[in-house]
């Protein structure tokens, strides 16, 4: 099993939550975060002036069987992507078991 977690722009959340759906991902969980980034300068939008140092983004962590790694990841980089800087990250870690609460099942199949 892997776990992958995904930091996204929050414009692109409901383009990915889609599309992890139509492959079949139908549980993960999701909040939003602040981060920090990359690119320092500052923009303005409408006259006001504002930094991109803190940038809001959406942090998704999902646990899937080894056979879903794949498509997962790469449903998330085709929908999460929009060319820019600041697009986010994934990262993936392997799990060592996983235990659903209400039936006390061990393994795999809790993921199903």
């Amino acid at each position: 099993m892997k776990k992958i977690e995904a930091i996204i722009r929050k414009s692109k959340f409901d383009k990915v939550k889609k599309a992890l759906h139509d492959v079949g991902v139908n549980f993960f969980s999701y909040w939003d975060v602040t981060a920090l980034g990359n690119e320092k300068i500052g923009r303005v939008y409408r006259g006001i002036s504002f930094s991109t140092a803190d940038i809001q983004r959406r942090f998704l962590s999902i646990v899937v069987n080894d056979d879903f790694e794949e498509i997962t990841i790469k449903t998330i980089l085709e929908n999460a992507a929009s060319g820019e800087v600041g697009d986010g990250k994934i990262f993936v870690y392997d799990v060592k078991d996983t235990y659903r609460i209400r039936t006390g099942e061990k393994g795999s199949e809790t993921l199903r």
